[in-house]
C-alpha cells in the first residue's frame, strides 16, 4: 500500500503541466499549439522567451525533487526515493492531465538525479550547458548529458539501482529525441532563439 501511496501521489505531481500553466498564465496561449508543440522549457523559451522558461524549468525540476522526497517520507529508503522520481518522470511524459502525453522528462530525470547523485548531476549539467552554449543545440546537449550519465554513475561508485536508472534514462532520453537526432544529422535541427516560434511572428530562426 505504501508503496502505491508513493507511485500514485508522485505520478500526479509529475503530471502537472507547467508548461501549459505558464503559457495560459503569461501570455494566455496553448504552448501544444506553437513552435514544436512541446511542454518543456526549451519550446516555452522559443515561444514565450526566457523568464517564462526558467519557471517551467524550476517547477519541472521540481517535480522530480518531489517525487523523491515523497519516496524518502513514505517508506524512508533509497529505492523507495528513486520509486518516486521515477513515477515523477511517468507523470511529466505521460501526463493523467494532458491525455496521457507530455514532454520528454530531461528536466524532471534533473531533479531525480539533483538529490540522489548531486555530484554527477554537476558534472551533467555543465556539460549540457557547455554544448548548449557552444552550439545552441539544446537537443544536442540533453543526449550527451544523458550518454554521460551511467559512466559517471559508475565511476563515483553509487548504488547499483541508481546504475539501472541512469542505464534506462539515458535510453529512453536518446529515443525521445530521435526526431531530433535525425535533423541534427541532416543539419536541420533549429537552434534556441528566445521568442523565435512567439505567437507574434513567425518562427525565422535558421538551422
Amino acid at each position: 500500500m505504501d508503496y502505491f501511496i508513493v507511485i500514485a501521489l508522485s505520478y500526479v505531481i509529475g503530471s502537472i503541466p507547467n508548461g501549459l500553466i505558464v503559457g495560459k498564465f503569461f501570455k494566455g496561449v496553448d504552448i501544444r499549439q506553437f513552435g514544436s508543440k512541446n511542454i518543456g522549457a526549451t519550446n516555452v523559451y522559443r515561444v514565450l522567451g526566457p523568464w517564462p522558461a526558467f519557471w517551467v524549468l524550476v517547477t519541472d525540476i521540481a517535480k522530480g525533487i518531489a517525487g523523491v522526497y515523497i519516496g524518502k517520507a513514505v517508506l524512508g529508503t533509497p529505492p523507495a526515493a528513486l520509486l518516486g522520481g521515477i513515477a515523477a518522470i511517468a507523470g511529466h511524459n505521460w501526463s493523467l492531465f494532458l491525455g496521457f502525453k507530455g514532454g520528454r522528462g530531461v528536466a524532471t530525470a534533473l531533479g531525480v538525479i539533483a538529490v540522489l547523485m548531486p555530484k554527477v548531476t554537476a558534472i551533467v549539467f555543465i556539460v549540457w550547458a557547455v554544448i548548449v552554449a557552444l552550439t545552441r543545440y539544446v537537443s544536442l546537449g540533453s543526449i550527451v548529458a544523458a550518454a554521460i550519465a551511467p559512466p559517471l554513475i559508475w565511476l563515483f561508485g553509487e548504488r547499483v539501482e541508481y546504475l539501472y536508472f541512469g542505464l534506462v534514462a539515458a535510453i529512453f532520453v536518446i529515443v525521445r529525441h530521435r526526431p531530433n537526432i535525425e535533423r541534427l544529422l541532416k543539419g536541420q535541427e533549429l537552434k534556441i532563439k528566445a521568442g523565435s516560434a512567439s505567437p507574434e511572428k513567425k518562427d525565422t530562426d535558421k538551422p
